[in-house]
């Protein structure tokens, strides 16, 4: 069957996230906040604010991009040195099964 012209939607349950910052980046974000309501008349809790202020930033991170580029080319063509939980692969390192091991055979 020929799929449909509307790609299958993506996820969009919200995945909550809590974080601990410094007093000094609580206060500059608090500010951004007024600085936000200011120049669009309207106000917004920090809370409202931050899941955009980081997609912007993430979105401007040119670093980051290429960085997601590649993993994503790399993860089609299987050849990825990443396996997806954080942790780096080693290519060409001899591993660490010993010789004569009867457990893993």
């Amino acid at each position: 069957m020929k799929p449909p012209a509307l790609q299958k939607l993506p996820d969009r349950n919200p995945v909550k996230r809590t974080i601990v910052c410094e007093p000094e980046l609580n206060k500059a974000l608090e500010e951004y906040a007024l600085f936000y309501g200011e120049a669009y008349g309207e106000t917004e809790p920090v809370e409202t604010l931050m899941p955009f202020m980081l997609s912007t930033f993430l979105a401007k991170d040119r670093a980051f991009m290429v960085f997601r580029k590649t993993r994503a080319a790399d993860a089609d063509t299987g050849q990825s040195d990443y396996p997806g939980d954080g942790r780096r692969r080693r290519r060409g390192k001899p591993s660490l099964q010993m010789d004569g091991d009867p457990s893993r055979s």
